[in-house]
């Protein structure tokens, strides 16, 4: 066992389900992560990241049925060192009173509840799935049609005669069913695409519901699945981990025994069996390593996202150089409000933007029509470049 959670009793506290129940999604992100980093690499990968639902599906189906056959607890509950239990209820008479009382007892899980749980966190969610992805085509289909219009519609081969007869278009018995076919699947996402938000708000407010009873301590059982196939999740009390490595002993020498066939036959399939007892063995560790590696992973590049994608910021430009005045250009008067070109206080101030220089609007624009020039630099200029200034400096 990896974790250990402290607590009182044998009651799960509400934190260590909600881990419990989380792992999977987590170990699902991981697993798809590090399949796309090597598929960079190795691009057969890429078809393993098409069928990701089924591998997923196919991987926790191995993992879950050995937890529940060796721990009787699910792959996530026993890293956290819970077991899963039958409940029953047992009825006892006081003879001296007359009266009966209920008392809760605790069993192992029969062959039943195993399968069932099997069902319930494997085939179930598998199942969800497909049907999520089913209703986030159907919704992108929607909103095409709606931006784009529905480019998919045409004519019907049994309608498309035109001319009086004259034009006859052959359909085969091959296209019909394909149309048939196709008309019966996209009904059917329609179909997936209505009722599917109902079925996912109804499945998520019980798992709500149930989850805020179980924190609140109104009842046992900590989902609908729980709850429907009658099973308690339970710490694991000390002797419960001491014995699980000898219960798992006994089942891996019992499957030794029953192999058949030759000597040599019978070497081969226990080499088999140990090689596949070793990997389920360190599954757990590899797999939570990996869960560890991919959060890092996230951390780490989004960390570095963010310094890339932060903006850089550069001191401001020097000022350009100011223009230089020319030897045969007009003076510029010791006063800065002073026109250089009427020597009177400005009127209409106007800079001219090859030099910057204010002057008055009817000065300037008088002498740049007539020289084609600034009057200071004698650099070129049109009346273009005359720029009326609302406040005078």
């Amino acid at each position: 066992m990896l974790f250990q959670v402290g607590g009182q009793g044998i009651r799960p506290t509400f934190f260590e389900m909600a881990a419990a129940q989380q792992l999977p999604s987590s170990l699902r992100a991981a697993l798809t992560y590090s399949i796309g980093v090597l598929a960079l690499r190795r691009p057969i990968l890429h078809k393993v990241l098409d069928y990701e639902d089924e591998f997923f599906a196919l991987l926790m189906l191995v993992l879950e049925t050995h937890s529940l056959r060796t721990t009787d607890a699910s792959f996530s509950e026993s890293l956290y060192g819970l077991r899963r239990r039958a409940l029953k209820i047992r009825v006892q008479k006081d003879n001296a009173r007359s009266n009966s009382g209920d008392r809760i007892h605790h069993s192992g899980l029969e062959k039943h509840q195993k399968v069932l749980s099997v069902v319930f966190m494997v085939v179930l969610p598998y199942f969800k799935s497909k049907l999520h992805s089913i209703y986030n085509k159907e919704r992108e289909a929607r909103l095409r049609a709606s931006l784009w219009g529905d480019g998919d519609d045409r004519f019907d081969d049994a309608d498309y005669l035109a001319g009086g007869g004259t034009s006859f278009v052959s359909t085969s018995s091959s296209d019909v069913e394909a149309s048939a076919r196709t008309r019966l699947k996209n009904r059917i996402q329609k179909i997936i695409g209505a009722c599917y938000p109902w079925l996912h708000a109804g499945n998520e407010g019980l798992s709500f519901a149930y989850q805020l009873l179980y924190l609140l301590d109104a009842t046992g059982f900590y989902s609908l699945g729980l709850h429907a196939l009658g099973i308690h999740v339970c710490r694991a009390t000390g002797q419960e981990l001491m014995d699980t490595s000898s219960r798992i002993s006994k089942i891996r020498s019992n499957e030794r025994e029953r192999l058949l066939g030759p000597p040599w036959l019978k070497a081969v399939q226990g080499a088999l069996l140990s090689s596949m007892y070793t990997v389920l063995d360190y599954a757990q560790t590899g797999l939570i390593a990996a869960v560890f590696f991919f959060k890092m992973m996230e951390w780490w590049y989004q960390s570095a996202e963010e310094r890339m994608s932060a903006p850089t910021v550069y001191p401001p430009p020097p000022p350009p150089p100011p223009p230089k005045i020319a030897k045969e250009g007009i003076p510029l008067p010791p006063d800065r409000t002073i026109c250089p070109l009427c020597s009177q206080k400005r009127a209409n101030p106007s800079a001219l933007a090859v030099s910057g220089f204010v002057f008055c609007y009817a000065c300037i624009f008088k002498y740049v029509s007539q020289y084609k020039r600034c009057p200071v630099t004698l650099m070129p200029a049109t009346g273009d470049q005359i720029r009326r200034l609302f406040h005078d400096v």
